[in-house]
């Protein structure tokens, strides 16, 4: 199995679950894994180093992205653009059958601060900004390669898995916030029903965030029917690791 982004905040929750529950993992981030790969080095454009890493695999965990708004030209079009057409088409070389792929609630952020709620996968997309955009490039090239490959494609919006104490603070400070948080925990056990539910070929959208403080803003039964995954953190717990 591959994880790409696999020493950012959700790839070491991830990498740490998959690990404990017996899985070999391959890490590819351009910096260090803990537990996996001490080297680091791995670029999304390295096309060649992407073949061999995704060489035999049979199943994609991409979470390698800039992970926010940031300078278009220099970061969401080299990691979020240029890096996931690289992996994708390494993927698909190699005829790798899975790939679950890190999408955002970011997608559907306008209406998650207006409702109505719960947000459902079938409800029209409200992208943010651009950071949002190359997320729903994302789910568009995943639906396009489930269809011609015959593969399963799994594309999740994630709640906020926050990366600072600064990020932390963020949430403390706003209701809708804290019931969209995603706890390391949760993170990890998601990706942990991803890998090992069995599914039919074809795209599918799920929200992944931890239980509600008070009430659900994405509608967690695509996730729970799919994947028989049912998150079990509420806010704060969890939110203490997110500030290493």
């Amino acid at each position: 199995m591959v994880v790409t982004g696999s020493a950012g905040r959700l790839g070491r929750a991830v990498t740490a679950h998959l690990l404990g529950e017996g899985v070999q993992i391959r890490a590819f981030d351009r910096n260090p894994t803990p537990g996996v790969d001490p080297r680091g080095d791995s670029s999304l454009l390295d096309s060649a180093a992407l073949d061999r890493v995704m060489a035999g695999a049979g199943t994609l965990i991409h979470l390698a992205a800039t992970p926010q708004d940031e300078d278009f030209d220099s970061e969401l079009v080299p990691n979020n653009v240029l890096g996931l057409e690289r992996v994708m088409r390494s993927a698909a070389r190699a005829g790798v059958r899975r790939w679950i792929l890190a999408s955002s609630i970011q997608v559907n952020l306008r209406q998650s601060r207006e409702g109505p709620w719960p947000i459902r996968v079938t409800d029209p997309i409200s992208p943010l900004r651009w950071y949002a955009a190359t997320k729903v490039l994302l789910e568009s090239a995943g639906y396009s390669h489930a269809r011609d490959h015959g593969i399963e494609v799994v594309a999740v919006r994630l709640g906020w898995c926050p990366r600072d104490a600064a990020q932390v603070r963020e949430i403390e400070e706003e209701a809708i916030a804290q019931d969209t948080f995603l706890s390391p925990g949760d993170a990890g056990r998601f990706f942990g029903s991803a890998v090992s539910q069995a599914m039919d070929p074809g795209f599918r959208v799920v929200f992944a965030t931890s239980r509600p403080v008070r009430n659900w803003v994405f509608d967690p039964e695509p996730a729970r029917t799919l994947l028989g995954w049912e998150p079990l953190d509420v806010w704060p717990l969890g939110a203490l690791e997110c500030r290493s």
